[in-house]
């Protein structure tokens, strides 16, 4: 599997660790998941956490913004991680 699909794949499954109801095959990659999800903050939190766990990176909070879509997360991790985690 390509890396960019391994990395898709390993944050929707930290996102149905968080929603196990999300639809994640419908997601827009750059919508909001409170838009789709119904993420509230907590939720959000959570999934960050899973985030920073699963990929072994520091999320700074004024970062998490960036986090806030598919899109956003696929970036932001590509950018930050190291070539190991996943």
């Amino acid at each position: 599997m390509p890396e960019d699909e391994r990395l898709r794949a390993a944050i929707l499954e930290t996102l149905k660790q968080v929603a196990p109801e999300a639809d994640t095959a419908a997601l827009d990659p750059n919508k909001s998941f409170r838009d789709q999800v119904g993420l509230d903050l907590i939720d959000f939190l959570n999934f960050v956490v899973g985030l920073e766990e699963r990929f072994e990176l520091r999320i700074i909070e004024t970062d998490y913004p960036q986090l806030s879509s598919l899109q956003g997360c696929l970036d932001y991790i590509a950018a930050h991680r190291t070539p190991a985690s996943s």
